[in-house]
């Protein structure tokens, strides 16, 4: 399977996964302390773990101005995609010390963000490399 249509599927169950977690587990308070803290963090872990994936998906093949700013063509875009998402993230997590927003800062979410963007910095770029293995092959 070619790496778009891993990132495409990835992104989709993902998204569906952190859905579930916040729309339907979360509410109903199914689990005890250490599982309720985890389905506290598991929407930053898995959605910062998505990054990559989604940027892959979204931008490869374009050509236009911000395709151009997230493609991942090697190891150096994928470092400049992480750090930029990492940054966008921590921004989000800041924002929601303004009362307005409503919504509550947790330095876990960026503790457990940044643990999601180093695991899928690795997952994907094994994926990179094992696609770019192949398609010396051919």
């Amino acid at each position: 399977m070619e790496l778009k249509q891993i990132s495409k599927w990835s992104v989709i169950a993902g998204t569906l996964l952190i859905w579930a977690i916040k729309f339907i587990i979360r509410p109903l308070h199914l689990l005890d302390e250490p599982g309720s803290f985890f389905l506290g963090i598991a929407p930053n872990l898995f959605g910062s773990f998505l990054i990559p994936f989604g940027a892959y998906w979204f931008f490869s093949g374009r050509n236009y101005m911000l395709a151009r700013i997230f493609r991942l063509e090697n190891v150096y875009d994928l470092r400049l995609v992480c750090i930029l998402g990492f940054g966008m993230l921590v921004v989000n997590e800041y924002l929601q010390l303004i009362p307005v927003f409503g919504r509550t800062f947790d330095f876990n979410d960026i503790l457990f963000s940044s643990v999601g963007l180093i695991a899928s910095y690795i997952v994907f770029g094994k994926l990179q490399i094992a696609k770019s293995k192949t398609s010396i092959e051919y």
